[in-house]
């Protein structure tokens, strides 16, 4: 059962620093000519100690900062998929898509790599090491038969070698996970893929050659709309299903005998075969609209709730249909869920934050409609 709406949780996460448009206090508009300095309509981010990296989907580009800023408004160091600070359009400026972007999502550094899901290319560019130059090319791409390839499942047929419009990463006890979301699957490689090599598993669709929106019929435990992101945490692996409204989650890893099997437990939803949507009613702990991104620090899980304009916590990773979260930020308590809490841009408000990613007690959150990037300070609980 789907709690009323709750009080305001306490305490409160502490917005620290602001990156991209110079809000607060009015509208957050990016510069008309981009600048190291400027963002718009970020979608990706990930933050550990080295790097923060954000997918500055607007632009067309990919900034880095080596070694996390800690002051407002603090340039980039590093672009990626442009010639310069200033240009901007996709396909780098119009020079060709070998080292250009269209529309970057998610964004993971694992094992010194840096992965970049080029969505509307309809591949994951891989560089080899974290580019400290800027306007580095990428070093090989998965999805395409190489970097000069665009087209969606590679011209032809859905396959595990295809991706079309992929969003998001994940790393879980061992494999990767990249969120197919036009192919409403999602595609796993047991440990780091290397180049031309197929996927190894599939959630979402019963084989590799299978498209269908949910299955080919209504929402189920084992089925996507639009599938986003996968994190795991607590033995349990959860991947975000933005069309649905819910996150699913497998307790162990979520393949079967011949394939994915059923998922364990939804958030955002009652059951396991529920998609509702509260557009115009007051939210609660329990309630999500089009969740994009998750992320965790390895107790606990981080949910953007994006068209609630919130991000919701639960302090350990939960394990139950329709478990409430325990605290939330964007919002003064559960039931709201406004743009900038219907009022002027501030330093504690969101409007459709699409990226998270959490690291040493650090929230970072694409605040796409702002414009700009946030880092939160979370308080530790209790």
């Amino acid at each position: 059962m789907i709690p009323p709406a709750a009080e305001a949780p306490a305490p409160t996460a502490k917005a620290q620093v602001r990156l991209g448009a110079p809000a607060p206090g009015g509208l957050a508009l990016p510069s008309g000519t981009p600048t190291l300095s400027q963002l718009y309509a970020p979608r990706g981010v990930f933050l550990n100690e080295k790097v923060l990296a954000v997918a500055d989907s607007g632009n067309h580009r990919i900034l880095l900062w080596h070694g996390p800023p800690h002051e407002d408004g603090a340039p980039a160091d590093t672009i990626l998929g442009q010639p310069t600070a200033e240009s901007e359009g996709a396909n780098a400026a119009g020079r060709g898509p070998e080292n250009g972007l269209h529309l970057p999502t998610g964004l993971a550094v694992l094992d010194g790599r840096l992965f970049v899901a080029d969505a509307w290319h309809h591949r994951v560019l891989v560089w080899d090491r974290v580019p400290d130059r800027s306007d580095a090319p990428p070093d090989w791409a998965l999805g395409q038969a190489d970097l000069s390839s665009v087209e969606p499942n590679r011209g032809g047929a859905v396959s595990a070698s295809t991706l079309y419009w992929p969003y998001g990463l994940g790393w879980v006890d061992g494999w990767f996970y990249v969120t197919d979301t036009g192919n409403r699957r999602v595609l796993a490689w047991r440990g780091l893929p290397e180049r031309n090599r197929p996927a190894d598993a599939v959630l979402g669709q019963p084989d590799f050659s299978t498209s269908d929106e949910n299955r080919g019929g209504p929402p189920s435990a084992r089925s996507f709309r639009w599938p986003h992101a996968v994190v795991g945490v607590g033995g349990t692996t959860y991947v975000a299903d933005a069309g649905d409204h819910r996150v699913l989650g497998w307790q162990g890893e979520p393949w079967g005998v011949g394939g994915d099997r059923d998922a364990d437990l939804a958030l955002g939803q009652a059951d396991l075969a529920s998609a509702n949507e509260l557009p115009y009613a007051p939210q609660n702990a329990s309630t999500l609209r089009f969740p994009y991104s998750l992320a965790t620090d390895g107790i606990g899980l981080a949910v953007a709730d994006t068209a609630n304009n919130r991000v919701l916590f639960w302090d350990r990773a939960p394990s139950a249909c329709g478990a409430p979260a325990d605290r939330v930020i964007g919002q003064t308590n559960f039931a709201g869920n406004g743009e900038n809490r219907w009022q002027a841009v501030r330093q504690d408000t969101l409007c459709w934050p699409y990226g998270i990613s959490l690291f040493g007690g650090r929230l970072a959150i694409a605040d796409s409609g702002n414009n700009r990037v946030m880092i939160w300070e979370l308080p530790s609980e209790g």
